[in-house]
């Protein structure tokens, strides 16, 4: 491993004529990194006031997911 170049960005080694394998991890690294939701996000321009009002309500609804899940379960009798 120490004499192989060092390759920037998402790269994928295929070993052992492996391609199937090498496709799994590359998708999931791409996943991961949070790369295509970046391209779809910017596919469109989206105007400021479009985008303050996306996030306050994505915001609202982590804390309402956050209060949910700090209840007391609903009393069954």
């Amino acid at each position: 491993m120490k004499d192989r170049p060092r390759i920037g960005g998402l790269t994928v080694i295929v070993q052992h004529d492996n391609v199937e394998k090498a496709i799994r991890k590359l998708k999931k690294r791409v996943q991961e990194s949070g790369l295509l939701q970046d391209l779809r996000d910017r596919e469109f321009y989206e105007k400021p006031t479009t985008a303050r009002k996306r996030a306050k309500n994505a915001a609202q609804r982590r804390w309402q997911k956050k209060l949910e899940a700090q209840a007391l379960p609903k009393k069954m009798y």
